[in-house]
């Protein structure tokens, strides 16, 4: 971990560019389906990333292009469908967020459980705490008319997300990010691509904020990913991780000037108990194990919008 007394720029920029995602979907929401909007978001992402693509091709064997398909299918294709999806549906921005920032919390608690050991009184408090935020900004918004079913989206996205980390951990890491992020993005163009011209909506809009939308998501994907692992190999996977649970707060101040979503005070309120269960979420769990399994080590981190 590095000595350096100033991280404070490289973690403001993590929270900022992680935040645009967000914003991104809902940006281009305005211009085009979401369908359309992501497979051509994950069509520019794979030509950039083509030549750690062609390196996989060369060394990832047929084992390691089914799980790598499987965790596209969980942590791009389902998950940023349902963002996109929840911001075409009228979700807030800071609403989709806010559900997604209690991914890692409920990684954690399933970690635990399953490596057999008993979660903290303080985790415990902190998953009520950030569901109560959930909550109460969920009631908020179906009190300004965003349907249920609507908000259930960036739900289920969560919960496809929180399952491919799962899985990322039990087959852990040993291939090389930038090779196993290329043939993520490589299927999930190959996906979005044959679902979005089955549905007849392949064709792009002829309009320049289309363009400007899928620029800023492609962006701030690769940058969201670069800047956290930066953090984390600067200052420690825990703090990265922390950083992130202030997503929610500064994409609700992205998206007031941008798009004209209100910060209600239900939300505010919502934002504040979120923020107290970051702090008992991230106390160390000093839990002795009761037996040895297989999902230890640092929470992995995929599918930034």
């Amino acid at each position: 971990m590095s000595t350096d007394n100033r991280p404070w720029p490289r973690a403001a920029a993590l929270v900022v560019v992680w935040s645009s995602g967000f914003v991104g979907a809902e940006l281009g929401a305005a211009h085009a389906s979401p369908d359309t909007l992501l497979t051509w978001r994950f069509l520019l992402t794979a030509g950039l990333l083509a030549p750690w693509a062609l390196r996989a091709l060369a060394s990832f064997d047929r084992r390691e292009w089914a799980r790598q398909a499987a965790l596209a299918l969980l942590c791009q294709c389902l998950y940023l469908g349902g963002v996109f999806l929840a911001a075409a549906q009228g979700v807030p921005a800071g609403t989709s967020a806010l559900i997604a920032a209690l991914q890692p919390a409920l990684v954690l608690t399933a970690a635990v459980l399953l490596d057999g050991r008993r979660p903290r009184p303080a985790h415990l408090l902190g998953l009520a705490l950030g569901t109560t935020g959930v909550a109460l900004t969920a009631l908020g918004d179906l009190g300004a008319g965003v349907a249920l079913a609507a908000l259930a989206l960036p739900l289920a996205a969560m919960l496809s997300l929180t399952a491919g980390t799962l899985l990322q951990q039990r087959w852990g890491g040993a291939q090389p990010l930038s090779r196993t992020l290329a043939a993520q993005a490589l299927f999930a163009a190959l996906a979005t691509t044959a679902w979005t011209a089955a549905t007849g909506d392949l064709t792009p809009p002829a309009s320049t904020g289309f363009w400007v939308a899928v620029a800023w998501s492609v962006a701030s994907g690769i940058g969201s990913y670069a800047l956290y692992y930066l953090v984390t190999a600067r200052d420690g996977a825990a703090r990265a991780s922390t950083l992130l649970y202030l997503t929610p707060a500064t994409t609700a101040l992205w998206a007031l000037p941008m798009f004209g979503q209100p910060i209600r005070p239900v939300t505010v309120l919502g934002l504040l108990i979120s923020g107290a269960a970051v702090v008992l979420l991230a106390a160390p769990d000093e839990a002795r194990p009761r037996n040895r399994g297989r999902f230890r080590g640092r929470v992995a981190r995929q599918g930034a919008p």
